[in-house]
């Protein structure tokens, strides 16, 4: 006997929101023994977890914080993913984003704020955008594979932003940290009350607001599910498919960009070394917890602050790594993967 999948006709009812919730409770049932396994209480490290991000107003507003480049980057992923194409490169596009962002702040940060921070913004987007372009070029033109491409292009920008850090950017009154002079207070984007939550909240909810409506309401939304499901078909159909794959690309990376513009302005105040907690990887594991819904992925993009926050609290009162929100947020991922498989197919025994 053999084990086969075979795609079914129709997919399991409410697998959007049984294969997510389900995927994390299995997450936290296994990492329950790695913390076992590590001679700490699953029950008192999830408990250290919760007060740490819902415990104080202040904690609660961090979660935001890290949530805000998670949602921007990712919109950006899910809006490549609808079209299969796997832009694995958000981080790489985060970074130049934040390079392009740090050029205008360093360069014109005595301008007004009106000037100084939507010019930052556009640079932003616009180096994301392109360097998610240049392989969305091998892959129109060329056949490449995206996926290898943009991951290996996540190490260029991540080496590149380290070498200005480190030589021509690095502040000389900094006492030889990696870091450039800390930007004008005209670059900074506004934030909310007392907190750090700043206006890059507002751009992610705008921004998936303006997905949602182009995936369900516009005729290009359309093309992209069309090319992404059957190629062929779309083709025949008249769609310009090198067109879109251009097009989605740069955008895709112009969202990243964004998020690292909003990193360095509204946290960061400079540019340096290590200023992402790896937030373009985190953010696929925010899309297809969402399943790709731009809605859903605001809601997965504050469940991964949560986790970012609450990992820093384990370190604090407990002295496990932070590591561990890692292992949490890889298994999550391992479990909706495989969800997302027995949603579409169905397992079937042969003889």
């Amino acid at each position: 006997m053999r084990i086969t999948l075979e795609r079914r006709l129709t997919p399991l009812p409410f697998a959007h929101f049984v294969i997510p919730a389900a995927s994390f409770v299995l997450a936290l049932v296994v990492c329950a023994f790695v913390l076992a396994f590590a001679g700490v209480s699953p029950i008192e490290a999830y408990k250290e977890m919760f007060l740490g991000v819902f415990g104080s107003g202040y904690s609660l507003s961090e979660t935001f914080v890290k949530a805000i480049p998670l949602i921007l980057c990712g919109l950006g992923v899910a809006l490549a993913f609808k079209m299969e194409l796997w832009n694995i490169g958000a981080e790489g596009q985060f970074f130049m984003g934040a390079m392009a962002a740090s050029f205008v702040a360093l360069k014109m940060g005595n301008l007004s704020p009106w000037v100084v921070i939507p010019l930052m913004m556009l640079s932003g987007a616009a180096a994301g955008g392109l360097w998610g372009l240049i392989p969305g070029a091998f892959k129109a033109f060329a056949g490449a594979n995206e996926a290898i491409t943009t991951l290996m292009m996540n190490y260029v920008a991540i080496l590149w932003v380290d070498y200005l850090v480190y030589g021509p950017w690095k502040d000389p009154s900094g006492y030889g940290f990696p870091e450039t002079a800390q930007f004008g207070p005209n670059t900074y984007l506004p934030v909310i009350g007392g907190t750090r939550v700043h206006l890059g909240l507002a751009f992610g909810i705008l921004l998936a607001a303006v997905l949602w409506v182009v995936f369900d309401r516009t005729r290009w939304g359309y093309e992209i599910k069309v090319t992404g499901a059957n190629p062929n078909a779309a083709r025949y159909a008249g769609i310009n498919i090198t067109k879109n794959v251009l097009l989605v690309m740069f955008l895709s990376g112009a969202l990243a960009g964004l998020a690292g513009m909003a990193e360095v302005s509204g946290i960061q105040h400079r540019l340096q070394h290590g200023f992402s907690a790896g937030y373009g990887y985190s953010a696929i594991i925010v899309a297809w917890l969402a399943r790709l819904n731009p809605w859903g992925i605001l809601l997965s993009a504050f469940l991964f602050g949560s986790l970012l926050v609450g990992g820093d609290q384990l370190q604090i009162s407990m002295s496990l790594p932070v590591s561990f929100s890692y292992i949490l947020q890889g298994a999550i991922l391992f479990f909706i993967l495989g969800g997302s498989v027995l949603a579409d197919y169905a397992p079937r025994i042969k003889k």
